[in-house]
């Protein structure tokens, strides 16, 4: 009998090919083929270098087996395959103790909010990788819109994207990848980078088939200046959609605290625009903490200040706003503590954080002096939020 062994696996429904957690393997354990991202069981050390990185919690899954899955197992998968029955007679090791090693691990390597997050009970079911690598969607760039001020050195850009015939269903809180043309270093094709969708279910107008993404030009980036150099007419190499966690729920009343920076924005902006679609007399709070280092630097300033304030309650906070003391979204979250911990005890309440990775220590840490504030322990409050659906957390 073989002895029962953990092995890493990656969950290929939540999983957004991202592929930060390949960058990241120190001992290249991680690799892909055109469909999925995948553990080489023969390679693991455990070291968990792959887990903070992750985005979205897909790379937090494991397996107890006695026949370790295959490269080749697990490039096909299309979603994790269930957990083997294993009793200690089949090896002699002791299954609890390797399920306790490996939420030590686990333990050990997470940080701040992290971990493994599920859907909103109520939402829909997404389409996930439809179009991979192999085989990506060609859509046609109908529009690039600057959306940050000229001289602004913060180039944030609008981009919508025909997809003409092709069926290509998303929901709010997805992703895509864009691939770059050209090959890297070492002379391999660009692997896509990842953008959230900034447009909701229905198109950047209602029934239309396009897509909008949100941005941001970065110096030294291949893919973001491909993107914002776009022209209309152009062609572009689509992979997805990605995601099956970061959903808005299907129910027009519940809460949504939306806590972003930047391009954070993005899926945002979708949720607002399918609520106001579907939902727009709905009595339920949309609270939207949003920071940047200028008015001049924040995505949508101009269109958000159109949106009611009835509707989509908005707290734009600038870290560098000339004559103005430096604050950042944790700092407003404090100074909103009652409206915050009124929205936590609520089980009505959706809380989506998107930005940054930087942003994620201060958030969390003012959920904790919020939460205390009002005598409530957040631990088990984000816990209880994780397990309901109710807690997303995606910083890059």
């Amino acid at each position: 009998m073989s002895t029962p062994q953990k092995q890493h696996v990656i969950d290929p429904e939540v999983c957004i090919r991202c592929y930060t957690c390949e960058d990241a393997c120190p001992v290249d354990a991680i690799t892909h083929n055109d469909d999925n991202v995948v553990v080489d069981f023969t390679k693991c050390n455990f070291c968990m270098d792959c887990i903070a990185p992750c985005p979205t919690g897909s790379i937090d899954n494991w397996r107890v087996v006695t026949t370790p899955y295959s490269l080749e197992d697990q490039f096909f998968w299309m979603e994790l395959p269930e957990q083997e029955e294993i009793s200690d007679k089949d090896g002699g090791g002791s299954i609890e103790a390797l399920d306790q090693s490996i939420e030590a691990l686990l333990a050990e390597a997470h940080a701040g909010a992290g971990g493994k997050a599920i859907a909103p009970p109520s939402a829909s079911k997404p389409t996930v990788n439809l179009f991979n690598l192999g085989n990506p969607a060609e859509a046609t760039v109908q529009g690039n819109f600057r959306l940050t001020n000229e001289q602004s050195d913060n180039d944030v850009r609008h981009i919508i994207l025909d997809m003409g015939g092709q069926t290509f269903p998303v929901l709010e809180g997805q992703s895509v990848g864009i691939t770059p043309p050209g090959t890297d270093e070492s002379g391999m094709p660009y692997l896509p980078r990842l953008y959230s969708l900034s447009s909701p279910r229905d198109g950047e107008r209602p029934n239309t088939n396009n897509i909008a993404l949100t941005v941001k030009r970065e110096t030294n980036g291949v893919c973001s200046n491909y993107v914002c150099d776009l022209k209309k007419g152009d062609k572009v190499k689509v992979t997805g959609p990605f995601g099956a966690t970061f959903l808005m729920p299907n129910d027009p009343q519940a809460n949504l605290l939306m806590i972003c920076t930047g391009t954070g924005s993005a899926p945002f902006r979708a949720f607002t625009m399918r609520r106001q679609r579907i939902a727009p007399e709905s009595n339920a709070n949309l609270v939207l903490f949003f920071g940047a280092r200028t008015p001049d630097a924040l995505p949508y300033f101009g269109p958000l200040k159109k949106v009611p304030d009835r509707f989509l309650h908005k707290e734009l906070v600038f870290s560098r706003e000339e004559g103005h003391d430096k604050e950042y979204v944790q700092d407003r979250m404090i100074k909103k503590a009652e409206l915050i911990s009124q929205l936590i005890s609520s089980p009505h309440t959706y809380i989506y954080v998107c930005g940054l990775k930087d942003m994620e220590e201060g958030v969390e840490e003012a959920f904790e002096t919020i939460a205390s504030s009002a005598g409530l322990n957040w631990q088990d409050i984000r816990s209880e939020l994780r397990e309901n659906g109710r807690y997303h957390l995606e910083t890059y």
